[in-house]
């Protein structure tokens, strides 16, 4: 049975370390001369193998409908060549769903990555343009057994849209 969505526009915010403080960490350069510190990614890896990969992947516009989460471990994502990107993430929760007014977009530069909590709602990464290579390290079974999926449409009758 198909559903009627209303489309909602959503604006993309810049990110910065702290506005993105509730879903996650945003891991900036560092001078490689720098200790280890709590500025850089807290990872929860410890669930299973760890998988680190290049994702090739093609323009997907910027509309959305489905939102995902992993409660098993975080999950890095970032950029090759210093793209620009867009993040749609919603915080973690007991629920089985996010609730839309928790959705929020980022605009994310091609000089950081964002490490995900767990449980943290994610759609993306969006973009324009040419296909573009994205790095990812989660486990290696996350796709398969640690991948909770909510459709918008069918949960609440929204699709989103990145202004």
């Amino acid at each position: 049975m198909s559903q009627t969505a209303t489309l909602k526009p959503l604006p993309a915010i810049p990110i910065t370390s702290e506005n993105f403080q509730p879903f996650g960490q945003v891991i900036w350069p560092q001078p490689d001369s720098k200790s280890y510190d709590l500025n850089d990614a807290q990872l929860r890896l410890e669930a299973g193998t760890p998988r680190f990969y290049l994702m090739h992947l093609s323009p997907n516009g910027r509309r959305f409908h489905t939102i995902t989460r992993h409660r098993r471990c975080t999950q890095c994502l970032g950029s090759l060549k210093g793209r620009h990107w867009w993040l749609a993430v919603a915080p973690p929760k007991d629920s089985d769903q996010p609730e839309p007014e928790d959705i929020q977009i980022f605009q994310i530069p091609g000089d950081c990555f964002v490490k995900l909590a767990l449980g943290t709602w994610h759609a993306g990464p969006y973009f324009e343009g040419e296909p573009a290579s994205f790095y990812n390290l989660e486990l290696s079974d996350t796709n398969i057994i640690d991948h909770q999926t909510c459709d918008l449409i069918e949960t609440y009758g929204l699709e989103f849209q990145i202004l």
